[in-house]
């Protein structure tokens, strides 16, 4: 069963989600102290997280920071604020999908059961590793490294990066990318996907990979294998 930590200070919307994803079979837990969420995520160790924004003592974007300086395990935001800027913020820090409230809990359960099959299920095919552009990407560890160095990326980024890869020299439609990352991409946005490359290419330019990431206009992306010209 999967353990899902919801950090949520609404104590009726926490019940609701709560009692929802118990009939999945989710071990849903809370926090008791808004100031020692670090604690409780490191006693708990969640398969997965889900953020508000707006909390006591320090807000959700705080507690993003300092999960992923531990954990590449995935996050979802919630947020009644209706900003793109909390969007764009929260896939800056890593997190792997955002819901706006007030939502549809279908919507929120279809996310999570995509984002737990995603990460928790393509790590048991027979090939781990692949080689491209001089690195080697290590699909079990989210880590890609070569002469320059190696860096971690989150499941989101390496999970794009896989689909690229393994089509690379061809473009990858925008289309697609939603579809295989988002199971339903009636609730996600373009600019989500735009965000979560940029955030890839960004990490891929620490060990100069960057430029490898191509942007088609209008079409999609390709993971190229030579220098692009």
């Amino acid at each position: 069963m999967f353990k899902i930590l919801l950090i949520e200070d609404d104590t009726t919307l926490f019940n609701e989600i709560k009692e929802r994803l118990s009939h999945w079979s989710y071990n849903v837990y809370g926090i008791s102290d808004f100031s020692r969420v670090m604690n409780e995520f490191t006693s708990i160790k969640p398969d997965l997280v889900i953020i508000d924004i707006q909390l006591p003592k320090f807000d959700g974007f705080h507690w993003c920071r300092s999960i992923r300086g531990h954990s590449n395990v995935p996050i979802i935001f919630l947020s009644s604020r209706d900003h793109p800027s909390d969007m764009v913020m929260s896939m800056q820090l890593g997190a792997d999908d955002f819901v706006q409230k007030p939502f549809h809990f279908d919507v929120l359960i279809a996310k999570i059961h995509a984002i737990l099959r995603r990460v928790y299920n393509y790590n048991t095919e027979a090939v781990h590793l692949k080689t491209w552009c001089g690195a080697t990407i290590d699909y079990e560890k989210n880590i890609v490294a070569n002469e320059r160095g190696s860096i971690e990326l989150t499941k989101n980024e390496v999970f794009i990066l896989k689909l690229l890869v393994e089509q690379k020299n061809r473009i990858v439609s925008r289309d697609d990318l939603i579809s295989r990352l988002w199971d339903d991409k009636r609730f996600i946005s373009d600019n989500t996907l735009t965000v979560n490359v940029n955030r890839l290419r960004k990490r891929l330019e620490e060990i100069e990979l960057g430029r490898f990431i191509e942007t088609k206009v209008g079409q999609g992306y390709i993971a190229v294998e030579e220098v692009p010209v």
